[in-house]
């Protein structure tokens, strides 16, 4: 078997590998009292599990971002000592796993949020399957319980070095046996990307449209609809495409066997997947304007001297 420079788990520029390190330490640092403030209000001032179903699937995705916020001190860990991953396949294939697992449920709970905001504002009469809480909760459920299999390939079969313990032998003969597994694995990685951006640009459209055709009413409605929907598609495009295109180069590079291009596309791919852990730190913008009474309660917990600031303006 050929050895990649996909395969191995040192860092092909030390010095760019510790940036990457206090990138996502950065995030780490921001993103954690970000969420926990988050998921204290959700739970403890929301009490999400009474309220309306779109809380339902915002909390889901604020968990979605604490697997994410698990890993980042382990994978920051390791790019500080100059390895692109832990050595041992446990952990290194265990955090591949919640790494595409966040990814997966973060992508499915923002594009449930805007066909949720889509059907209740594009076709109010039809009933809504979103806006039920109890079936909302069923359709969560269904969501992490569907994401386990289809996340388990990036586990048992990478390209991202969690194979080094094995022997030359072994390895070829895992590949050779696990085609079927690998192009699942990126017929996944790559579906659970493109299919949601096409639905999420088909809600912007056909909300943008509904904003146009609406002279009087509920045109305020509508247009924090719009912004809402545009800002999840911004999120989408800027978290999750740079690291789908990236991989995407980076297996053309590997099936061409250039061995230079492709560290060169390692390299790329590791900063990208790192571009793609800002999601945990936009994701609380999408709760505050999914819903006002969130917005509200978190300035006014936390932030008080906003609201002190409006009725100084007000008198």
């Amino acid at each position: 078997m050929e050895n990649h420079a996909s395969d191995n788990c040192t860092a092909g520029s030390k010095d760019l590998y510790k940036f990457y390190f206090s990138v996502m330490i950065g995030e780490f640092i921001l993103a954690l009292p970000l969420n926990l403030t988050v998921i204290y209000l959700f739970i403890f001032k929301l009490k999400f599990w009474k309220s309306k179903s779109n809380n339902i699937f915002l909390f889901n995705l604020v968990l979605a971002d604490i697997l994410l916020l698990i890993c980042l001190p382990v994978r920051a860990y390791y790019f500080q000592r100059g390895e692109r991953r832990s050595n041992n396949n446990t952990i290194c294939k265990s955090v591949l796993f919640l790494l595409f697992l966040n990814r997966g449920a973060s992508i499915a709970f923002l594009t449930i949020i805007s066909i949720n905001r889509y059907l209740s504002v594009v076709h109010p009469s039809l009933r809504n399957p979103f806006k039920i809480r109890k079936r909302s909760f069923i359709i969560s459920a269904m969501v992490w319980v569907l994401l386990l299999p289809l996340t388990i390939p990036s586990m048992l079969s990478t390209f991202e070095c969690c194979n080094d313990n094995e022997t030359e032998e072994d390895t070829s003969s895992f590949f050779r046996a696990n085609t079927a597994t690998v192009v699942f694995r990126e017929l996944v990685f790559f579906t659970s990307v493109l299919l949601p951006f096409i639905i999420l640009v088909y809600c912007a459209i056909k909300i943008t449209k509904r904003l146009k055709e609406k002279t009087v009413g509920e045109r305020t409605k509508l247009k924090r609809a719009v912004f809402l929907v545009i800002l999840v598609v911004l999120v989408f495009s800027f978290c999750f495409w740079p690291s789908a295109i990236s991989r995407l180069v980076l297996l053309i590079v590997r099936e061409q066997n250039l061995p230079n291009a492709e560290e060169i596309a390692v390299q790329v791919y590791d900063g990208l997947m790192c571009l793609s852990y800002l999601d945990c730190l936009l994701d609380p913008i999408v709760y505050c304007l999914s819903s006002t009474k969130f917005k509200n309660l978190y300035i006014a917990t936390y932030l008080p001297f906003l609201l002190k600031g409006q009725h100084a303006e007000h008198h």
